[in-house]
């Protein structure tokens, strides 16, 4: 097609590229009218979330003022009541200075000597036992891991002749104040002493040897170089009675636990005493006591060697020493000593504990549930014992 035939058409063609034209451009401006509607609804969905988010902004601030102000009245509370705590217990320590004074401590010297030269005099004779109990232990025959509560040293119990059903906690190797909690599920449950009474002691305790005992609390005391049993009544918070021990230079009984000097134990026997004295500074001594008068009532030499010692007990009139190491390993009992004869030593069972944390700081021997509860590196745990006849180990 020539070139003069594209401009004949031209004219005809130019009406359909207007129409073209003008409907692209229409196009355009639904778009961009469009566009501007959705802008707009932007801005206005932004606007509000703009507000919502500075109406909640304000709504917070408000909260945290009204948080803030129950905080500062929480802790007006908590000073006031802690100012009453304080009155309560000096109305407390009031009332118990007005209780009759509690014996003195200070034992007559002629008193002692008599004491000393009646049990020396039956010193390392035999026992004659008050009970049928004719058991030993066999073995270790399960553990159970209570809870970890304190520092690394103490001690924790029930009452080794009663039927309570507290859990008595002493923290510490030294100190005045016994943690009372009313059952195994609340000492068990709460990490805190929030559930546990307490009991504040007129002298601080030394050591990890001390003993709940039908209803009384024999605890050790250091005063000087001497050292006395305390006997304090639970019930009324009174001390009931108090001996000075007839022992000369005492030193700590175990060689792994240094800062105990009496071992206070209960067995089905009754109450027993395990101390050392420079005399024989190698080997443990055993005593007899009476519970209602803490006289010596017969003291013994063991075999047995503080060395590596790191706890004892008494299973019916026989001492049973645990030792271990000074890197703690496995304990294990590698001493028995049978007052009443029945027992030799080289037919005793030598009984090994599940290797735990560290060392056992106290181990108490509960003859009417037949387990030691004992203290390790802070974790209070249950040895369940299997026993049998001594005539059958």
């Amino acid at each position: 097609m020539g070139p003069w035939r594209c401009l004949l058409l031209l004219p005809l063609l130019a009406p359909a590229l207007r129409a073209q034209q003008q409907q692209f451009m229409e196009y355009v401006e639904r778009r961009i009218t469009l566009l501007e509607e959705r802008i707009s609804q932007w801005h206005d969905q932004s606007s509000r979330y703009s507000t919502e988010l500075r109406d909640f902004k304000n709504q917070v601030l408000g909260m945290l003022e009204a948080a803030e102000k129950e905080r500062e009245a929480m802790r007006a509370e908590a000073e006031s009541a802690a100012v009453r705590m304080d009155r309560l217990e000096r109305e407390v320590d009031y009332l118990e200075t007005q209780n009759p004074a509690p014996p003195c401590v200070e034992v007559d010297e002629t008193l002692m000597d008599k004491q000393v030269a009646t049990a020396k005099q039956r010193k390392n004779e035999k026992y004659t036992k008050l009970t049928d109990c004719s058991d030993t232990i066999a073995s270790v025959r399960a553990m159970k891991i209570l809870k970890r509560f304190g520092s690394s040293s103490g001690l924790w119990t029930k009452d080794a002749a009663g039927s309570s059903e507290k859990i008595y906690v002493f923290d510490g190797t030294a100190n005045d104040t016994v943690y009372v909690f009313p059952r195994m599920r609340e000492f068990t449950l709460f990490s805190a002493t929030r559930k546990a009474a307490r009991i504040k002691l007129p002298y601080p305790w030394v050591g990890t040897g001390h003993l709940v005992y039908d209803g009384h609390l024999y605890y050790i005391r250091q005063q000087g170089l001497a050292f006395q049993v305390i006997k304090f009544n639970l019930a009324n918070k009174t001390v009931v009675d108090s001996s000075v021990f007839p022992a000369e230079e005492q030193i700590p009984v175990f060689g792994l636990s240094p800062s105990t000097y009496i071992e206070v134990s209960a067995d089905e026997e009754g109450l027993w005493a395990v101390y050392a004295t420079k005399e024989d500074e190698k080997n443990m001594c055993l005593a007899k006591l009476d519970p209602a008068s803490l006289d010596i009532e017969q003291m013994w030499d063991t075999p047995c060697p503080r060395e590596n010692a790191e706890g004892a007990f008494v299973v019916c009139g026989a001492l049973h020493v645990v030792y271990n190491t000074r890197l703690p390993s496995r304990a294990r009992v590698q001493c028995v000593f049978d007052v009443s004869g029945t027992l030799a030593p080289e037919d005793a069972s030598l009984v090994y504990f599940p290797k735990r944390y560290g060392s056992h700081a106290s181990l108490k021997y509960s003859p009417r549930e037949r387990q030691i509860y004992a203290w390790d590196d802070g974790y209070q745990i249950i040895y369940r014992m299997e026993m049998k006849k001594k005539l059958e180990v």
